[in-house]
């Protein structure tokens, strides 16, 4: 099938990908020039595990091509995905202009019959909003369908989730659209779920509230592990194996970040608002993620004493493992929040350091975590990236000026930092103390 996708950033790109994988001819467009070019010379936007051999392999193969030129996409296109971004406006809301105005284009340049569907993380009713603007500014004689088709993509693994995902939702009027959607994603094996479109824009939001909700859940138990002497760990381990329940989405930390959660979860409460609905549970998610970073500045001061002047190891920047998106991470608020304690930061991060350098100031960035470790008063563990599990750690208690290890993300078991002789916090979990 002819596919055009219009935005090639994270979803669009790896929709795009993905689609040319599967035997589709594919063409995608970005109004950042820059970002095409780039990707014409194989040069990857985003870090984002498989995705560079997808793209160069459908590239050589000539089922995958890049465009700054929407119309060009447009005609091209049987299937034309609007992957735009939707970012939240300052109270939260989902903005919606880049959207409208791409559904304005394609209105004014589509001659025949397109299937337009909408992957973009958009409130309900965004489809007929699309709906309505093509149909005011189509050209004579051509005809369409909306399609919505949310995306359920994780970063760090967004290909294997685009090829094997857990589901395929398809919103939509029509039956030519839905056996258009149907054997676009033929070659896919996952349960394929067909309702109507506000049901599938729906459907994304709520996922995305329920998984934040399940993280603060867990976070709010830890706080109460803390203060009576329980260990969240067996804790989650115990509830995991309720079938009801499930494992995933239990692991205490200090708390979501990305592109998807923080602000899906707000958009999700302006949507409700406007439906007259106070979602004071989605609200209290929220509000226990923001606390979760607090408490853990809090944990860093009782453990250094006073930072001011005091050198902090850090190690992780990105929101999670396998990915440089540092869009709401945590990383963001702590290392600030240390900095206006007057303590002196040494980071490092194996894929996320170019986009952090953008964003911090008076950093010094490291080649590893062993650099980072060097002279620092404490460590902080701020992303659980597989190789900070296993360091030597000999050696790291050798490098720090203090033998303090304050763990974000809980990848150290007990026994093992007790063995090496080091200071160790962690979430939900009994705090142990050098010798």
């Amino acid at each position: 099938m002819n596919v055009g996708v219009i935005g090639a950033g994270y979803v669009g790109l790896c929709t795009a990908a993905v689609l040319a994988e599967l035997g589709n001819d594919v063409i995608a467009a970005d109004a950042d020039k820059g970002k095409i070019d780039g990707l014409n010379k194989g040069i990857m936007p985003i870090y984002e595990p498989g995705l560079k051999e997808l793209v160069e392999r459908n590239v050589k193969e000539k089922r995958l091509a890049f465009t700054h030129d929407n119309k060009q996409v447009i005609a091209h296109g049987d299937i034309i995905f609007i992957c735009v971004g939707t970012p939240p406006k300052e109270n939260w809301e989902v903005e919606l202009k880049y959207v409208e105005a791409v559904a304005l284009e394609i209105a004014q340049s589509m001659k025949g019959y397109k299937v337009i569907v909408h992957k973009s993380t958009v409130p309900v009713e965004t489809g007929e909003k699309v709906k309505e603007i093509i149909r005011r500014n189509i050209n004579k004689g051509a005809d369409f369908d909306v399609v919505s088709n949310p995306e359920f993509l994780r970063e760090g693994s967004a290909i294997k989730d685009t090829l094997e995902p857990d589901r395929i939702v398809i919103g939509a009027e029509s039956e030519k659209a839905i056996e258009a959607m149907k054997r676009l994603y033929g070659p896919i094996k996952a349960p394929l779920i067909v309702t109507d479109i506000k049901s599938a824009e729906m459907i994304k939001h709520a996922s995305n509230a329920f998984l934040a909700t399940k993280i603060s859940f867990i976070n709010s138990v830890a706080r109460i592990c803390e203060l009576s002497g329980a260990d969240v760990e067996k804790v989650a381990e115990g509830m995991g194996y309720d079938k009801r329940i499930g494992k995933a989405f239990l692991n205490a930390g200090i708390g979501f970040g990305g592109s998807c959660f923080p602000k899906d979860s707000q958009a999700f409460i302006k949507i409700a608002e406007k439906y007259g609905y106070d979602y004071q549970l989605l609200k209290a998610t929220n509000e226990i993620n923001g606390e979760q970073k607090k408490d853990f500045v809090d944990k860093i001061k009782k453990a250094v004493g006073n930072a001011n002047g005091k050198t902090i190891g850090v190690l992780g920047l990105s929101f999670k493992p396998n990915t440089d998106d540092m869009r709401f991470a945590p990383s963001v608020y702590i290392i600030n929040e240390l900095q206006k304690l007057g303590a002196e930061i040494k980071a490092y991060d194996p894929v996320a350091m170019e986009k952090a350098k953008d964003i911090f100031k008076n950093v010094e960035f490291c080649n590893d975590a062993y650099e980072a470790s060097k002279g620092a008063d404490a460590l902080l563990i701020l992303t659980e990236w597989n190789e900070f599990k296993e360091l030597d750690f000999k050696k790291i208690k050798s490098l720090l000026k203090a033998p303090i290890v304050i763990d974000g993300r809980n990848i150290y078991s007990l026994d093992e930092m007790q063995k090496y002789g080091f200071t160790y916090v962690s979430i939900g979990r009994k705090p142990i103390l050098a010798d």
